[in-house]
């Protein structure tokens, strides 16, 4: 098996008496997108920041390329960084941003010209090199960023939360250009964000943190559909929580509002008559019994919001409060708030929070 290349090992970061990264351990390897996500606070950025090397750790250590870069200043490790506030100085061009980081390390001439075109082209800019930052746009001057952060040829990529001054159309946009480019360059890349869409979509794996801590690190499709703790299960997608009681913890057999549901897998020490907790993700609900959607529960609508290609339905069934999707039929209208139905689901989708 080959060596990470990069190794955050046990790290710990308290600001006085106030710990806001602990025991953080990920393994990333050459070429990865790695997400970060999480709510403010939860201590992404500070972790970034210490591989960076903005901040030192209170305990443990960073590994680069096998090397021990701990006790290196960020200028020496070798390592790109682009901010959520584009940081461009406004009193250089386009081409002077972005070959700033090469004069700085005294590259020739020639070869900074080169570069900074190469990397003009890199970004669909090929035009605006000698435009200063005023004169563009605000997804424009984060291609500007990115462009400055890669030119140096760094060999980590590190972005705190990019896309958060955009607007919603440019951010989808800018998100598929960064990740088209980290692939074609085959940086390794960390990336921050509390916008979990952007971290299901860019990603090769996604580290959620909470607290301080990683409570899962996986691909997208692991961390959404197997979450780790009630705590990813809640942040990472939209999540029905539905109360449910043990009549036989050894088989699984629960009561949903009086309607039997068997789990088909054990639920440990509960006893009969215990109430836990199950998890079940809105695209798995329907008002149509197909397949595997074996139990049924009658519910009243309660809420109708028209999302264009997809409809949000809110219903109140059997004491839960249930949220679910359908997909606009121009021939067949949507239920309307009081309209009494019946939703189906598969007891295969059903995620145990507790017990």
């Amino acid at each position: 098996m080959s060596e990470p290349f990069l190794s955050i090992q046990h790290v710990r970061k308290s600001f006085g008496a106030t710990t806001v990264v602990q025991d953080f351990n990920l393994d990333v390897d050459k070429g990865e997108f790695i997400s970060f996500l999480g709510p403010s606070g939860c201590g992404k950025t500070t972790m970034l920041r210490i591989v960076a090397g903005f901040e030192q750790p209170t305990d443990g250590r960073i590994v680069v390329g096998g090397k021990d870069v701990t006790g290196l200043k960020p200028n020496q490790r070798n390592i790109g960084m682009v901010f959520q506030a584009y940081a461009l100085f406004p009193n250089m061009t386009v081409a002077q941003n972005i070959g700033f980081g090469l004069r700085v390390a005294g590259r020739p001439r020639a070869e900074i010209d080169a570069r900074v075109g190469e990397m003009l082209g890199l970004i669909k800019l090929g035009e605006f090199g000698a435009r200063y930052p005023y004169q563009l746009s605000g997804g424009q001057q984060q291609r500007v960023a990115l462009a400055r952060a890669i030119a140096p040829k760094p060999r980590l990529l590190l972005l705190d939360e990019p896309l958060s001054a955009l607007d919603a159309k440019v951010r989808v946009s800018l998100r598929d250009e960064i990740r088209a480019i980290q692939r074609d360059l085959g940086i390794t890349t960390i990336f921050v964000t509390h916008d979990q869409e952007e971290a299901m979509s860019m990603s090769d794996r996604i580290v959620v943190m909470n607290a301080g801590r990683a409570d899962q690190v996986g691909a997208p499709f692991e961390v959404y559909n197997r979450p780790a703790t009630r705590f990813v299960a809640g942040f990472v997608g939209t999540l029905n929580v539905i109360e449910a009681v043990v009549k036989d913890a050894a088989s699984g057999a629960v009561e949903v509002g009086g309607v039997p549901v068997a789990l088909g897998r054990g639920l440990g020490g509960a006893k009969p008559g215990d109430k836990v907790a199950l998890a079940l993700r809105p695209e798995a609900i329907s008002m149509a019994k197909e397949g595997a959607r074996a139990v049924a529960i009658p519910c009243t609508i309660t809420a109708v919001n028209f999302l264009g290609s997809v409809i949000r339905i809110n219903a109140d069934a059997a004491s839960n409060k249930l949220s679910f999707d359908t997909f606009n039929n121009p021939a067949s209208p949507p239920p309307a708030p009081g309209d009494q139905t019946t939703v189906h689901f598969s007891p295969a989708d059903l995620l145990v929070l507790d017990a």
